[in-house]
């Protein structure tokens, strides 16, 4: 081998959440690389003696080409992503671009993984994720339009509860709007919806709304979309309703308080 490159991923960006393997990783670099706003996650402790690189959002395949020179050349590298790194992240294109440059044989590429955000939202929420789901980017800068809608309406067809991914921007206000359109043909306006909002980070926002009254206004780039299936109900909670979607136990064994303990 001629050197070593990691992939991680940091979790939602709380530094409690970042994995410890991930962290391991990170202090065993002499090199990070990411875009900058991953980067501005992690502590500087993590940061401090090691050389750090990083990118705009549209830099992807500068730094991982970056990344792969550092570790060709016997510098200890790490590719830094949020979430995790083989969900919409790096791992992906780091190991296209060792496969495009012919270093596959000569190149260890390790992938570690991290907490997605879609799981970080889903958290927030309650349980929406408990059955089958679907998860769709509504970016189309690397897949066309008319192929995301396809694959949304037809996620929605079939009942999936569905997760949005870089559902809005500055760009791209209609795509949303769309999306929801294509929804609503195969579900009522009162299927819940959740929008988190910088999971665990600062300014956190969590919103349980309905199919029929989200507001695409109040969506960002920072933001998760969930949209209930069939199934998906809210829920009381201490600090305001809560989704979820049932797995199926409550058919299959008849759940009820009196099955609970005394004093539970």
């Amino acid at each position: 081998m001629n050197g070593r490159i990691t992939v991680v991923g940091l979790g939602p960006g709380d530094a409690a959440l970042l994995p410890p393997l991930a962290r391991a990783a990170l202090l065993r670099a002499r090199a990070i690389v990411g875009y900058k706003g991953y980067i501005g996650l992690l502590e500087q402790e993590v940061l401090a003696g090691r050389q750090v690189l990083s990118t705009g959002m549209t830099g992807e395949v500068e730094r991982c080409n970056a990344a792969i020179d550092l570790a060709r050349s016997g510098v200890e590298t790490v590719v830094v992503s949020s979430g995790d790194a083989g969900v919409y992240a790096m791992a992906g294109l780091v190991l296209e671009l060792v496969e495009a440059r012919g270093l596959a044989q000569d190149l260890d590429v390790e992938v570690v993984p991290g907490i997605p955000a879609l799981c970080a939202a889903a958290a927030l929420l309650g349980a929406p994720l408990m059955h089958d789901f679907a998860v769709i980017s509504l970016s189309d800068l690397l897949t066309p339009w008319e192929l995301i809608l396809r694959r949304v309406a037809a996620a929605a067809g079939a009942d999936f509860v569905l997760v949005l991914y870089n559902p809005r921007s500055g760009r791209r206000r209609e795509h949303l709007p769309g999306a929801l359109a294509a929804i609503a043909a195969e579900r009522p306006e009162t299927t819940p919806v959740g929008l988190v909002k910088r999971a665990y980070r600062p300014g956190q926002e969590v919103i349980v709304t309905s199919l029929g009254a989200l507001d695409p206004e109040a969506v960002d780039m920072q933001s998760i979309v969930l949209v209930g299936n069939s199934a998906t109900r809210l829920v009381a909670g201490a600090s305001g309703p809560r989704m979820l979607t049932p797995r199926g136990y409550a058919g299959k064994y008849g759940l009820s308080g009196e099955d609970a303990p005394a004093g539970s």
